[in-house]
């Protein structure tokens, strides 16, 4: 084992997230600004708009729209969020700080709400040397609308996201300090349209580095509203998926970029691209997941359950509620997570692709039990143990 720390770093969606809890998307409030068809700029649940978006399509200050449906509240809660930040935050603390680093680049505005991250961001271990103020743009925030009774008790959240600063962040403000990493991390890039829109040529820069790379997705409202019906581009062509070692994409999202139906159909068009491997989560749904060889051991299409001990809780439990808010990012904080240790520790061989996977849905699981996507610890490793127990019993799970 190396004594040196393994370094993971990442960029792409980082906001301020506030959450409104027990919104119904079912109600007059809220349908009276749904949407009409696929990028049309209205509400949608489970999906994300942008204010802007919104604004046109209601003709209504946005303001009026928060006010209505939220019924003039203030929001329960405020937390940080986004695919990249979130993800990080989980994987630093989950990771021992004297044998791994984990660092975010981004960019907040100059405004009360960066304060406000970064005040929290301070309370977790990860390194944010390179999170930067810059422009003079809002930060970028989403207002989170979750229904917890939505979907027969599953429960459903709706975004409205305000892009802000992550306009003014280009490649160019990614130093040489970030593809001098064991692992780099790309998450929510389309809510950042500049990085989003070099992805592939950041990506080649990473593997020249000799790095680890993993993508993970958020919805791509910019591309849904500019070409609706065509497929959300992440890469520049099918070849390019070759510079991913993890793609890490919902149901809906894995839908758009391949242009296929279903989940089926969606990871039967990943399975025939060069991707080292790939995961499709679809909530409390199964799981598909393929390898091809290259990081991890070589996995045909697998299909794993979520947890079932996070299920039974959630049913059983009027205490151990929160929302569904950050489970994917932080989903993606347990696959980094695996993905670190494994190289710790690893000499020789491939990487145990269910192992991460295992991680990953008890990371996504753990978060249903509480408001928001970060959890701040009270001391360092309490996530860690959490966790691990519910880690251990899916392995159970899907061993019987």
């Amino acid at each position: 084992m190396s004594s040196e720390k393994i370094v993971i770093s990442g960029t792409g969606c980082a906001l301020a997230d506030f959450l409104y809890n027990d919104i119904s998307l079912d109600s007059q409030n809220f349908k009276k600004y749904q949407s009409e068809k696929a990028g049309d700029g209205g509400l949608s649940p489970g999906k994300l708009v942008f204010t802007e978006e919104l604004e046109k399509f209601s003709d209504t200050p946005y303001a009026s729209i928060l006010s209505e449906i939220t019924g003039n509240h203030s929001p329960n809660a405020f937390n940080v969020g986004g695919p990249s930040l979130v993800s990080l935050i989980h994987a630093s603390q989950m990771l021992d700080f004297k044998e791994f680093e984990v660092k975010y680049f981004g960019t907040a505005g100059k405004d009360k709400i960066s304060k406000k991250i970064f005040d929290i961001v301070r309370e977790t271990p990860l390194n944010i040397d390179n999170y930067l103020t810059i422009g003079a743009n809002v930060s970028p925030f989403t207002d989170v609308f979750s229904d917890p009774s939505y979907a027969n008790g599953h429960g459903e959240r709706t975004f409205v996201n305000n892009i802000g600063a992550a306009w003014d962040y280009i490649p160019e403000c990614i130093n040489e300090d970030f593809f001098e990493s064991d692992i780099v991390c790309f998450g929510g890039t389309a809510l950042v349209p500049h990085i989003h829109d070099n992805l592939t040529q950041l990506l080649a820069r990473a593997k020249e580095k000799k790095c680890i790379t993993l993508v993970n997705t958020v919805f791509d409202f910019r591309n849904e509203k500019e070409h609706p019906g065509s497929n959300w581009p992440l890469v520049d062509n099918c070849d390019s998926f070759g510079l991913i070692d993890i793609l890490i994409m919902d149901c809906e999202e894995a839908s758009k970029i391949s242009g296929q139906k279903n989940i089926e159909s969606s990871a039967g068009f990943f399975a025939s691209t060069n991707v080292s491997s790939f995961i499709i989560t679809n909530g409390p749904d199964n799981i598909y997941a393929k390898s091809n060889g290259g990081l991890f051991g070589k996995t045909e299409m697998i299909i794993l359950p979520a947890s079932q001990k996070v299920k039974s809780e959630l049913k059983s439990s009027h205490t151990r509620k929160g929302d569904t808010t950050g489970c994917g990012d932080n989903f993606t904080g347990g696959i980094i997570t695996s993905i670190a240790n494994q190289l710790k520790s690893k000499s020789k061989g491939k990487f145990n692709f269910v192992e991460a996977i295992s991680w990953g849905v008890a990371s996504g699981g753990f978060t249903c039990f509480i408001t928001g996507g970060t959890f701040i610890e009270k001391f360092p490793g309490e996530k860690l143990g959490l966790v691990a127990d519910l880690q251990t019993e899916y392995l159970k799970q899907i061993e019987n």
